[in-house]
């Protein structure tokens, strides 16, 4: 056996353990679903909440992400950061207030190429007005719920 192959393969798995305890996906606890099986594609492509199916279906950072279609699974696979919703898909309002919280895949908002969710229709009300200063916070705030969680 050789163990240099087996040094790397483990290198390998610890680095991607790192990345996914460094980057916490929000999932559903039924079905490990990144935004409870919505489309983060659509919400760039459509500018509205889709319903991902489970044909079109992948995983990544440890949760399993669907689609509404292939091309958008296609466009996710090529580029995952770019359509996967900032701070692992926890509710934008409440790490800018330094919380972590679930989401309503309803309650969104595609701002500067990044897609950000609220935790319901209330906290989005106050997100709005308020989202430059919010995102400032949040992202402030991420990399210390990150160490945390």
């Amino acid at each position: 056996m050789n163990t240099g192959i087996i040094g790397v393969a483990l290198a390998v798995l610890l680095a991607a353990q790192m990345v996914w305890a460094a980057e916490p996906i929000n999932t559903s606890w039924r079905g490990n679903l990144a935004i409870k099986g919505y489309d983060s594609v659509a919400y760039f492509t459509e500018n509205r909440a889709v319903k991902g199916v489970k044909a079109h279906q992948l995983e990544w950072r440890g949760a399993n992400w669907r689609f509404a279609s292939a091309g958008n699974l296609e466009l996710f696979r090529q580029s995952p950061e770019k359509y996967a919703p900032a701070y692992g898909g926890y509710c934008a309002w409440a790490v800018s207030n330094d919380a972590l919280a679930p989401i309503d895949p309803q309650q969104f908002t595609v701002l500067d190429g990044r897609l950000f969710l609220n935790y319901n229709a209330a906290v989005q009300k106050k997100w709005l007005p308020e989202k430059e200063e919010r995102i400032r916070l949040a992202d402030e705030n991420w990399p210390g719920l990150v160490e945390e969680w």
